[in-house]
């Protein structure tokens, strides 16, 4: 049986531990409102322009750009996938899902080769220290998270995607749906994936008009998509982290309590035992004096 003071001692440690947990669900509670705005900003233009590029992508000419080309899947091109994790731990599943995520498309790509992109800390620990193919890394940037961070994932999967290194680019990242719900999202990147149209059904795509000409807009409009659809996956991500560590010190802070409750509960019962044994102890000397 314990003594008391490694009880004290032990429920002291549970205390500051809860503190901590206290401290660290009141910050993301507070970071994940600036997140979530942030997010629910760019979503709406994020998806709509996924949607007008891959209209536009389904009605030209695939020669018309290079980031328009359709690879031949039988020249065994390797995939660039690029994995967004968090710079810091204490958030749940949050990494572990997107860790896994990652791993069953490296699971399907091992035939043509695959090669990573990482950005956040927590994906660089775990994949640089098992040999694969980095191609770049991008770390201890979500407190600060700027366009000019998905600028530099998106030059570096265009260069990989037009100088044929990567005859596809994909990103996986974790979306915010709610406090308590984050999606694993995998999504293709480039080349642009086309629309199927029911024809027989009359089903319709928009018509364009291109001024000045369709060249020229491609040359501006399909960097600025990649640069967009990188940016909108990490605001998601880091909106899924803020409320997957919210969820996660939440649990942590209540676990304490119920801990303390019950070591309080066991540290009186250990106390009574020994109020109790002393009692014995002087009774039994009085009856023996």
């Amino acid at each position: 049986m314990p003594s008391l003071i490694d009880i004290r001692r032990r429920i002291r440690a549970v205390k500051s531990t809860q503190q901590i947990t206290k401290a660290m669900k009141a910050i993301s509670a507070s970071r994940l409102r600036k997140a979530q705005d942030a997010m629910m900003g760019a979503r709406p233009f994020a998806t709509q322009m996924d949607r007008v590029l891959r209209g536009l992508a389904t009605q030209v000419d695939t020669s018309a750009h290079p980031l328009l080309a359709q690879p031949d899947p039988d020249a065994g091109l390797p995939t660039l996938l690029v994995v967004v994790t968090a710079d810091k731990g204490l958030c749940g599943s949050f990494n572990t899902n997107i860790i896994k995520a990652a791993g069953g498309v490296i699971t399907d790509s091992a035939t043509a080769g695959i090669s990573l992109g990482l950005v956040g800390k927590k994906g660089r620990d775990f994949y640089g220290r098992r040999g694969f193919d980095v191609r770049f890394e991008l770390v201890n940037i979500f407190t600060a998270l700027k366009y000019a961070h998905a600028q530099a994932v998106a030059r570096d999967a265009i260069s990989a995607f037009s100088s044929g290194e990567a005859g596809s680019v994909l990103v996986v990242y974790n979306e915010f749906k709610s406090v308590l719900q984050q999606e694993i999202v995998v999504r293709q990147v480039l080349p642009i994936e086309l629309i199927e149209v029911a024809r027989d059904e009359g089903e319709r795509l928009p018509d364009y008009l291109y001024e000045p000409a369709p060249a020229a807009i491609f040359d501006s409009l399909i960097p600025r998509h990649v640069e967009v659809q990188f940016y909108h996956a990490m605001l998601e991500s880091v909106a899924a982290e803020h409320a997957a560590r919210l969820t996660a010190m939440d649990a942590a802070t209540n676990n304490a309590s119920e801990m303390i409750e019950d070591l309080t509960l066991y540290m009186n019962k250990v106390r009574q035992a020994k109020i109790t044994g002393e009692i014995i102890e002087i009774v039994s000397g009085a009856e023996a004096l």
